[in-house]
């Protein structure tokens, strides 16, 4: 059998839960995997088609809103078994802001600083978000360790944005 990617080997992860539509299986996504793992509508659309035709889901009839549940195969929860004990790739940090940072010489001082707090914002309520979730009831162990590391990241973050002005040196 061929692999799975990363997404393919997600939504079946998440239909180990029940059976779940196309658009169901994006806002599951988006909640619990969406800061760190982006995966997009069409992805979804694309790869649910392509594992029902590999016969690791099945869909279901079409219901309300043309939306059709999927559900898992045992040959899709064996397709999940083979992936998830395959040591995963190391990450790659895609930020734009440090994108917009490492050419910061081209750009006025006081403009970057301005991105850096528009990001800051952002960061600031990513962590609120994560420890709000942990204080939550019905999270399992792992979704705790994942939360636990977004707290450590956003916080990481942060520190990093409140030193920036001393790394960048005076204005010139």
């Amino acid at each position: 059998m061929d692999s799975l990617n990363a997404t393919a080997a997600t939504l079946l992860g998440f239909l180990h839960s029940g059976e779940a539509s196309g658009y169901e299986l994006v806002a599951i996504a988006e909640e619990l995997v969406g800061d760190f793992w982006t995966v997009t509508r069409s992805q979804v659309y694309r790869e649910l088609a392509a594992l029902a035709e590999r016969g690791l889901v099945t869909a279901g009839n079409t219901g309300p809103r043309a939306r059709v549940p999927y559900l898992l195969t045992e040959a899709g929860r064996e397709a999940f078994a083979q992936w998830i004990i395959t040591p995963p790739g190391t990450e790659q940090i895609r930020y734009p802001l440090l994108l917009t940072i490492a050419f910061g010489g081209h750009l006025d001082r006081d403009r970057l600083l301005c991105h850096v707090d528009h990001h800051r914002t952002v960061h600031q309520q990513r962590l609120k978000t994560y420890q709000a979730r942990l204080e939550s009831t019905g999270i399992d162990a792992y979704q705790r360790a994942t939360l636990a590391f977004g707290i450590r990241y956003e916080e990481a973050v942060l520190a990093w944005m409140d030193d920036l002005p001393a790394i960048l040196g005076p204005p010139d």
